[in-house]
């Protein structure tokens, strides 16, 4: 089973994705470029893409050129582009439209040895989904011009707090200590000290 599902995964990823690899066609596939083939044919159901190479592989007798479509029609090399004769000639296909080749050996392209092949653009891989960028964060939105600030709540009692009530008291200043001021008992004390001295000096004067 898992061979199995192995398998098909691989064949649905190879349906998904397009090819982008070059190819190379050999022309004629086993018949290679000579005289009885009918090319026409040959290129049905074929798919030519920029990139891919179209390989001739032909005897001494027989030779490559390009031409247009003029050429092609009329059989006639005169106006080739490209002339090939080493016998295994690899053209690759580098613009998109149709590519016209044709033996001219004489009688060769009459008799069919000539060949129209229509170019597709390069098949492009799949792009890469890139991660989307992670949205940036929003500043937090100020409050609504004209919003309602919010007021302190009202005391349980229902009434409302006037100013001073929200004002917290003062701290209490420390008291400042001064002298106490003398008490009558040490006033007269002060006085009957001041008396005896005074009549021991008046006693110390007479005697």
């Amino acid at each position: 089973m898992g061979s199995t599902a192995t398998a098909a995964l691989l064949l649905l990823l190879l349906a998904a994705v397009p090819a982008v690899f070059a190819v190379t066609f050999k022309v004629g596939d086993t018949s290679g470029w000579t005289s009885g083939i009918d090319y026409t044919t040959w290129v049905t159901g074929k798919t030519f893409r920029v990139g891919d190479t179209l390989e001739f592989i032909y005897g001494p007798s027989h030779s490559v050129s390009v031409v247009d479509k003029a050429g092609y029609d009329g059989c006639d090399s005169s106006g080739a582009t490209q002339s090939f004769a080493d016998g295994n000639t690899k053209i690759n296909l580098k613009t998109v439209g149709t590519m016209h080749f044709l033996c001219p050996s004489s009688g060769h392209c009459l008799g069919g040895m000539k060949l129209a092949v229509p170019v597709l653009a390069a098949a492009s891989s799949p792009a890469t989904p890139s991660s989307p960028p992670s949205p940036p964060l929003s500043p937090r939105s100020p409050p609504k011009t004209g919003s309602p600030l919010p007021s302190a709540s009202p005391p349980a009692n229902g009434t409302p707090e006037s100013d001073e009530s929200l004002t917290p008291p003062p701290s209490p200043l420390t008291p400042t200590l001064s002298p106490s001021p003398p008490n009558a008992a040490s006033k007269g004390v002060m006085s009957y000290g001041i008396i005896g001295a005074a009549m021991i000096l008046m006693y110390g004067v007479t005697a």
